[in-house]
């Protein structure tokens, strides 16, 4: 057996086992989803992945390109991410489906699905990855597949309209409602106050109606949909402060923040090690224009923050200070779990005004909305009338206004 032979065997052997986690997992629910996948060789659209391995991971991404400050700016997305962006929108044989950020794998997984009576478009504004887009297209059998190079607020606006789209990056306005059928589907991660969601949005005549509201992260919007968050860097570029509107950032007192004496909160609530709570970012998002997040580089230490999570984790932040979310572990109670309670850290001239703000968050959160469903979510044109949630939020945004609406 040549060595080809060989790694052709053992992709198709990979691929198998990946589509068979992605079922168990649920993340693929029809065959013509199983197929597509089974179908496509995503090491083609990978070579960045260190092996074949890790190229049919189910659960990792494949960055491909980066900036100055090498951070991604594309990728392949996680295949269970890509699996339930499919089922969401619901792709079948015949659609005209448009995709907005290439890599060339969705595409060639959604023209497996569409087939010869359907049509993909995919779109991207570097001409980097759709040149390595069309090339891998084409290397893989999928040549009929339309890659367009431009801004995605306009560029796919002479090919629509469309029974489907799919975005694969990260959004904070949404301006494709115009491009989709009555009735169709799109699927965004659409950013709002930090927080990003992939939302199933339905056309529904002016108004988009959200379903399906899942976590996830993408490399953002580049273009003229690009929106960046203020930023602070700390700690030596350790620690990082992120938020939508700017309250005039001062870094350097940020910095000697961080360094100063904290403040600290418990909570006395908990949450099991493998017990999702991110209804509370949604919670926070609601109650306080203050919502940020705060990062730590996990290849840097720093014992100077200590952040719940490693991504997603929410801080109230103002210009020269903040308060974060914070966990501790607790001994375990009934079924035996590992158990881990929330508290909050701040730091700077108001640490105990924020801390005790964050704090009442999440005892409201927790009395009021933890164990309830979450928030439904609306998209309207920007210049419509948007009910006022008795309980909610409308972030405004250039094309739209998003409804936030708790029950």
């Amino acid at each position: 057996m040549t060595a080809d032979t060989h790694r052709t065997a053992s992709a198709a052997r990979l691929r198998a086992a990946m589509v068979d986690t992605l079922r168990k997992q649920g993340w693929i629910r029809r065959p013509e989803v199983a197929a597509a996948f089974l179908a496509v060789p995503r090491e083609v659209f990978g070579p960045e992945a260190p092996t074949l391995e890790a190229a049919y991971s189910a659960d990792d991404v494949i960055r491909t390109r980066f900036n100055d400050r090498g951070r991604a700016i594309s990728s392949v997305s996680a295949p269970w991410l890509q699996a339930d962006m499919i089922e969401a929108a619901r792709v079948r044989e015949g659609m005209r489906v448009l995709e907005v950020g290439s890599g060339g794998y969705n595409a060639a997984l959604l023209d497996e699905i569409v087939g010869e009576t359907g049509h993909v478009v995919t779109v991207d504004i570097d001409p980097w990855v759709t040149e390595r887009a069309g090339r891998f297209l084409a290397q893989s059998g999928h040549a009929g597949v339309t890659v367009v190079t431009g801004d995605a607020e306009h560029a796919a606006d002479p090919y629509g309209p469309f029974d489907a789209i799919l975005v694969t990056v990260g959004a904070w306005d949404c301006p494709w409602g115009r491009l989709l059928a009555q009735g169709a589907r799109m699927v965004v991660p659409l950013v709002f106050s930090t927080i990003t969601r992939s939302i199933t949005f339905v056309r529904d005549g002016d108004r988009l109606v959200g379903e399906n509201p899942t976590v996830c992260g993408f490399v953002p919007m580049q273009g003229a949909g690009a929106h960046p968050e203020a930023e602070a860097l700390l700690a030596d570029g350790a620690v990082r402060l992120t938020i939508e509107d700017d309250p005039g950032l001062d870094v350097a007192e940020l910095d000697k923040a961080l360094t100063a004496a904290r403040t600290e909160s418990w909570t006395g609530i908990t949450v099991a090690g493998n017990e999702p709570f991110d209804t509370l970012n949604l919670w926070i998002a609601t109650a306080d224009t203050a919502l940020g997040q705060i990062w730590k580089d996990p290849a840097r230490t720093c014992d100077l923050a200590e952040p719940a999570t490693r991504w997603h984790c929410p801080a109230l932040i103002e210009r020269d200070g903040f308060a974060y979310l914070a966990l501790r572990e607790v001994p375990p109670v009934g079924d035996g779990r590992i158990r881990f309670e929330f508290g909050v850290y701040g730091h700077g001239p108001h640490r105990t005004e924020l801390t005790r703000r964050l704090h009442d968050h999440i005892q409201t959160w927790n009395h009021d909305r933890r164990r309830r469903p979450g928030p439904a979510f609306t998209l309207y044109p920007a210049d419509a009338r948007v009910p006022t949630p008795a309980v909610g939020r409308i972030f405004l945004k250039r094309h739209t206004a998003l409804l936030m609406r708790w029950a």
